[in-house]
């Protein structure tokens, strides 16, 4: 066995647990055979690349957005539509519609703004339907459908449950940015770096640190260990990943 270790930018994290997500077999099926809705966000915007192989502005697949310390709104002739797959190709139909027409095998895909050590994710919403995961979350359970939710660990919070019965746009007097509810969801199969190190590598991996300064705010260190190979190649694969440029703030 060998033991390595290593420190993610939240935008490395994001590629690499993009490329597990891209990874994993329901995905692959569901690419080839089925549909695959990927719901707006920072992270699914990383999947959308790993998916089709040509990069997008990141920022701009977002409805929802916390930057310069705000909650906030992607302004809206700004935003890059959802992406829609039918059996491997785009699909311009509205993704409520495709949905609704989902069947075995399909996959819909949403990211989350928190994280607790039971698996639950906590998704901010400013619409009072919801949101996106409000108007998703009861067909996707109904069906028993495929929800991959991508996370980083640097989303961890003790409790979603709590936050979620904390917050909520009519409960607070005053707020930094757009006033959120908190939406949980405990349904659906949660991807962290840890996930995508166990699919891309077949390796244990631990949390052990987070947050520095300097564009590592934010950051997460690992461990991982098992096959020598694997873990080679992991760490050549983490050199490209501290590549990865921050996404940029679209106030700025």
């Amino acid at each position: 066995m060998r033991k390595v270790a290593f420190v993610l930018t939240p935008a490395a994290s994001k590629r690499l647990i993009a490329k597990g997500v891209a990874a994993l077999p329901e995905v692959k099926y569901a690419h080839k055979h089925g549909k695959i809705i990927v719901a707006g966000g920072t992270t699914n915007a990383f999947i959308v690349e790993e998916l089709m192989g040509r990069p997008l502005e990141k920022w701009r697949y977002t409805a929802g957005i916390v930057t310069d310390s705000l909650w906030t709104l992607t302004p809206v002739a700004e935003r890059i539509t959802p992406l829609v797959l039918d059996k491997g190709e785009e699909c311009a139909r509205p993704w409520p519609e495709v949905l609704s027409e989902f069947a075995r095998g399909d996959v819909f895909i949403k990211g989350g703004n928190a994280l607790d050590p039971d698996g639950n994710v906590g998704v901010l919403v400013a619409a009072k339907n919801g949101g996106t995961i409000g108007t998703a979350i009861g067909h996707l359970v109904s069906l028993g459908a495929h929800l991959i939710l991508p996370i980083g660990l640097e989303k961890l919070i003790p409790s979603v449950v709590d936050a979620a019965n904390l917050l909520g746009q009519l409960e607070l007097d005053a707020c930094s940015g757009l006033p959120c509810g908190l939406f949980p969801v405990s349904f659906g199969t949660v991807i962290t770096e840890i996930d995508a190190i166990s699919i891309l590598y077949d390796l244990e991996a631990v949390h052990v640190h987070s947050g520095g300064v300097g564009g590592s705010e934010g950051a997460v260190g690992i461990v991982a260990y098992g096959e020598e190979k694997a873990t080679h190649r992991l760490m050549q694969d983490v050199e490209l990943l501290r590549l990865e440029p921050p996404i940029p703030s679209h106030i700025a």
